[in-house]
């Protein structure tokens, strides 16, 4: 790969894990959830900063993306005998609880003798030097500092994932697909206005070239046409369609010209694309530049990748199941690379397809993916309890290991033919 090739994969896969996980980001802090860590990547950290109680990092290997919100499963805990560096503020609530104890702040040394971190939020113990057991409040938003000198805000059970009401975790678990499909929409509206100018999905002619069908039949540019061997066409798309699989066929076609009728006959020539047999006409759609026409076909190219990508997903589950339908961060470095060849514009239209892709994806109801917590979500909302929590775990432990083999096959099978 060049190096243009793995700087737009890099581009190309940050803003894909970006903006789904912001998505989950943003909607846990608003919220109140408390989100310990925003990642991109997986595996080794590379780079990290701490701001407002969250670890920003970048991770080693780009294979995903994850936000880490404060759970039952990820609290803090103190055992008895635990030296620690305390600070308080004004009000004499604990700040601070550093477990590095060679310290020369304003601050003291304390032994911790019983902790809750939970719900009542005091420490009891002794100050260095003193055989006097006292309780100290620790404020909800203490900060944690580890050995590595990471800081880490304490997590009182009520910003823990598991207490939002169910609706709240259904709203974090769908605005990760969602910022996917606001990145789509980006893409398609930015390609709309990067281009001199943009096709219209209406069956007039912006070109016909000549010595092709079109232009033996007697068709020009402007032309409208309304029918197309006597089915009614409405729009560019709808033309095309018409004209696919009718080579050397006559076919009559009815078109407007300055406001009057014409009928006239095209015969498509068969030519071979890519090993297939497809009907050429020699016509292409008329373009425009007016921001009208450019808003047009940036919501229609949204709609064709929601289209295109629906059916893949459809016929994934309706048709014979194979590898080859499915594609890892392998494929998509191959695709990035040739996209990059092309130019800007290709690049921009491929994010906007694998954007798509990733959203409608996660929606589907299969434990670990969004789709299947939304199931969940759904459940406790309308059945007013929980999902039994052993059917629960036992869905999430085989959807994840079912996907991580997925990768794995996916993976070995997109090097096999890189």
């Amino acid at each position: 790969m060049s190096l243009t090739a793995i700087i737009s994969f890099l581009i190309v896969f940050g803003l894909l894990v970006a903006f789904h996980e912001f998505g989950h980001f943003i909607v846990a802090k608003k919220t109140g959830v408390l989100v310990r860590e925003f990642a991109i990547g997986m595996g080794p950290k590379i780079f990290s900063w701490y701001q407002n109680h969250t670890a920003y990092t970048i991770r080693l290997l780009p294979v995903g993306g994850y936000v880490r919100m404060a759970s039952e499963d990820d609290h803090d805990e103190l055992e008895a005998g635990q030296r620690l560096y305390l600070k308080q503020d004004d009000k004499g609530l604990v700040t601070s609880l550093d477990t590095r104890v060679e310290q020369e702040e304003a601050g003291f040394l304390f032994t911790v003798d019983q902790a809750d971190l939970v719900d009542d939020m005091v420490l009891k113990g002794f100050r260095d030097g003193s055989e006097e057991l006292e309780t100290l409040s620790v404020s909800p938003v203490a900060v944690m500092i580890g050995e590595d000198g990471q800081p880490n805000r304490v997590a009182p059970r009520a910003v823990w994932l598991e207490s939002a009401k169910p609706l709240k975790r259904l709203a974090i678990n769908l605005a990760g697909p969602f910022m996917n499909f606001v990145l789509a929409f980006i893409a398609a509206f930015g390609l709309a206005f990067s281009l001199h100018q943009v096709s219209v999905d209406q069956p007039v002619l912006g070109q016909v070239v000549k010595e092709q069908p079109a232009a033996k039949a007697g068709l020009k540019v402007n032309d409208r046409i309304t029918s197309v061997n006597g089915h009614k066409v409405t729009t560019f798309t709808g033309l095309a369609n018409e004209l696919a699989g009718q080579a050397d066929k006559d076919l009559p076609v009815t078109y407007e010209r300055n406001g009057h009728k014409q009928t006239t006959t095209v015969r498509p020539e068969a030519v071979e694309v890519s090993g297939k047999k497809v009907a050429k006409v020699g016509i292409v759609a008329k373009g425009e530049t007016s921001i009208g026409a450019r808003m047009d076909f940036g919501w229609n190219m949204t709609s064709s990748w929601f289209t295109q990508v629906g059916r893949g997903i459809v016929d994934l589950f309706t048709s014979t199941f194979s590898l080859n339908k499915l594609g890892g961060p392998v494929m998509l470095a191959k695709a990035t690379s040739t996209a990059s060849n092309q130019g800007f514009l290709t690049v921009l239209a491929l994010l906007g397809m694998l954007s798509v892709n990733l959203g409608l994806l996660n929606l589907l109801p299969i434990p670990p993916l969004d789709g299947g917590k939304v199931f969940l979500d759904l459940y406790e909302s309308i059945f007013k309890r929980p999902f039994p929590a052993v059917v629960a775990n036992a869905l999430m432990m085989a959807g994840t290991i079912l996907l991580v083999i997925l990768m794995i096959l996916v993976t070995a099978k997109d090097l096999i033919q890189f």
